[in-house]
């Protein structure tokens, strides 16, 4: 798989991903004397050639050939959670196929301390280095699973005591007012659909963001990163153990 821009790069030549790595002219001098010490194969080319290759100019002049990106399980994500002795913080997407979405969603997981994210398989936009380099790095780091069947996989979360919250802007409950304490999962829609009748029936809660412009709707990622927000202000920090079960 090609990868493109500087983070998503950096981070998977630091993992050990890379094979070889493509750099154009003006690329900063700090980042190639990092890729050199990194002991990996450069070959410098020019920025049409780059152009060509991946189909897009937001290269940065830095292109990688490197490992397809994995999925993780859904199990991954529930461990990570017991390692790291913190309540359970899980994004669920509901139809999210546009892969500058999907990453924007998983870097604000990522930057803002959740344990994963998960997709339904048939309805979501697949790994790939659209979603890694708007996921600047994040992919590296966070936990990325698919589920066979979204409504089932939240059934069996509610039986290990996680409370299931879904966003929908016509939601009477304010996401600022409401109590994310405990084991959680966030479940977004798909932009202009919503969440599916099913996935909105499974939900503990519907949750809205009140808006105050014209423009009713925000786009997903943006509401995505706003309700993890305000999921983890009030959760303790990384490395304070935090509370131990669900609502009372």
């Amino acid at each position: 798989m090609l990868l493109y821009g500087r983070n998503p790069v950096l981070e998977a030549l630091r993992e050990g991903r890379v094979s070889e790595v493509l750099l154009a002219k003006g690329v900063e001098e700090a980042f190639v004397r990092e890729v050199k010490e990194l002991d990996v194969l450069v070959r410098w080319t020019s920025r049409i050639e780059m152009d060509q290759l991946v189909g897009t100019t937001a290269h940065q002049g830095i292109v990688a050939e490197v490992e397809d990106l994995a999925w993780a399980s859904v199990d991954d994500i529930l461990d990570r959670a017991e390692e790291r002795h913190e309540d359970l913080l899980i994004v669920l997407l509901d139809g999210i196929t546009d892969p500058r979405n999907f990453g924007a969603i998983i870097r604000s997981a990522e930057v803002l301390g959740a344990h994963g994210v998960v997709v339904e398989e048939r309805r979501s936009a697949p790994l790939s280095p659209v979603v890694a380099k708007t996921a600047a790095g994040a992919t590296s780091y966070l936990p990325v699973a698919q589920t066979k069947n979204l409504p089932r996989l939240i059934d069996q979360l509610k039986q290990e005591n996680v409370w299931v919250y879904g966003a929908a802007g016509e939601a009477a409950q304010d996401a600022a007012k409401t109590d994310f304490s405990g084991k959680l999962a966030l479940v977004i829609g798909a932009e202009g659909e919503g969440l599916r009748r099913l996935v909105r029936e499974k939900c503990d809660a519907l949750v809205k963001i009140p808006t105050r412009g014209q423009v009713q709707s925000l786009n997903a990622s943006v509401a995505a990163g706003i309700l993890l927000y305000e999921a983890t202000r009030n959760r303790p920090a990384a490395d304070r153990p935090a509370a131990v079960g669900g609502k009372p």
